[in-house]
């Protein structure tokens, strides 16, 4: 099918007047502000509170516009997997994501969204997932071994958050990209912040000023690079990858298109991974039991320290796996999805027409007690392949699920295991005694202050 054919989603999608959700029970909060402070101070509290007292369908109103909430797994299936073709994730995501990374991935809809992420899907097959491995293993244990050389106390998060950047920008624009590495990077790095800016507008000196100048460079380096990526072919670096991806009649995806999704990627990249690395680092400090069975597992592989992982390797490590899972359950990286309806629908019983914007929520699923028991436990046996057997598949969606189940989720899970193999091999990581660190879990999960552990060399 020629691209030229798809057209995206209709550009509008009128919102249902409020009175046509008014039989949907819930609570809207103050004028104009509606929920917005509540959700933002405690979601999980504030979500779980709502469902105790409305159920797992409820009406709220949150960023200016009244909403409609769906939780559980039913729910995560009805959005998520969507056969029926009912719910935008562009109109969705667009108010939070549109200015910033236009006509990324998660900004696509139906058929259109197909086509360009089986276009993209050329970039995480084999070869090049190989080659992404060899330069995230070195680069991983580079860090790592700079880290073991300075024990002491150690905040978490803002290393994690430049590991993954630097991982990020090696695999996905190439080991060569030079000196403009960390002007890149710190324009990523304004994009992200801003995304998520209460001031939504560019005035001077906001985060969205910053933002959409970090845009601009972003989009005139990509400009600059594709033709002579193009003109050099080759390459095992995603950038390269997509600079050679073509649509199913065989065109070439346009420049614009690569832009967008080179700037989509490598935000969602390593974002996520950010907050779930930490959290991972957390958990194992928090628990040195699970820490040691790690390091035994990563000994019985017989890899000396300074020899590399091998793909095999990430086969024989079910106990880091179910791990990493586990911090994934407890902090989702996206913790709340929105999509809004393309046509009216129900769920339990109750009529919800087009245009409604709804939201799906993993982080309240991933703490239901009747699937998950002691929810705020950590328990990475509730991933055994026993214990999965009969879970609804829709009960853990850390990656979200259906069409736009996270493309990155392979790569994702690679990192996360070469990470743990380095990590527990070379550093013991440990929390001061009472040391609770406190999380903000909107928009993605993050420590207030960082995560503070102690770091000495295994």
């Amino acid at each position: 099918m020629s691209m030229q054919n798809v057209a995206p989603t209709a550009c509008a999608i009128t919102p249902p007047k409020r009175k046509a959700l008014k039989h949907i029970p819930g609570d809207e909060g103050w004028p104009i502000i509606g929920k917005t402070l509540e959700v933002l101070a405690d979601p999980k509290g504030h979500i779980e509170r709502n469902a105790a007292k409305y159920g797992l369908c409820y009406r709220s109103h949150m960023f200016g516009e009244t909403s409609i909430v769906l939780l559980g797994p039913e729910a995560n299936e009805l959005v998520m997997f969507d056969q029926a073709k009912q719910f935008s994730s562009e109109h969705g995501w667009g108010n939070i994501l549109g200015r910033l990374f236009p006509r990324g991935l998660m900004l696509r809809d139906f058929e259109e969204h197909r086509l360009h992420r089986r276009a993209l899907s050329v970039a995480f097959k084999s070869e090049p997932m190989k080659s992404y491995f060899t330069e995230l293993d070195r680069g991983i244990a580079a860090r790592v071994a700079q880290w073991r050389a300075k024990p002491g106390e150690m905040l978490i998060y803002p290393a994690m958050k430049q590991l993954t950047l630097d991982l990020a920008a090696t695999s996905f624009l190439g080991a060569d990209i030079g000196p403009e590495v960390d002007e890149i990077n710190r324009a990523f790095v304004d994009m992200v912040v801003a995304a998520v800016a209460p001031i939504r507008k560019p005035l001077p000196g906001t985060q969205m000023a910053r933002g959409v100048r970090g845009r601009k460079r972003i989009v005139a380096y990509f400009a600059e690079q594709i033709p002579i990526r193009r003109a050099r072919g080759g390459g095992n670096d995603l950038f390269s990858q997509l600079c050679q991806a073509t649509h199913e009649d065989g065109a070439l995806l346009s420049e614009q298109d690569i832009i967008d999704h080179m700037s989509f990627l490598m935000m969602a990249a390593h974002d996520t991974l950010t907050s779930s690395l930490t959290s991972f680092v957390g958990e194992l400090a928090a628990h040195p039991d699970w820490q040691q069975k790690l390091r035994d597992e990563v000994g019985a592989l017989g890899i000396a320290a300074d020899q590399p992982t091998s793909l095999k390797h990430l086969d024989a490590m079910p106990p880091s796996e179910m791990t990493f899972k586990e911090a994934l359950r407890l902090k989702p990286p996206v913790p709340s999805m929105p999509r809004r309806a393309v046509r009216d629908f129900s769920f339990r019983g109750y009529a919800i027409p087009a245009g409604t914007m709804v939201g799906v929520n993993p982080l309240f699923t991933h703490h239901m007690r009747d699937i998950w028991p002691e929810p705020d436990k950590f328990d990475p046996l509730r991933f055994t392949d026993e214990a999965q057997r009969g879970r609804h598949r829709f009960a853990w969606v850390p990656f979200g699920g259906g069409a736009h189940m996270c493309l990155g989720l392979h790569f994702a899970n690679m990192q996360a295991k070469c990470f743990a193999r380095h990590f527990v091999q070379n550093l013991d990581v440990s929390l001061a005694p009472g040391y609770r660190p406190e999380w903000q879990m909107w928009p993605i999960p993050k420590p207030r202050d960082g995560l503070k552990v102690m770091v000495k060399p295994a």
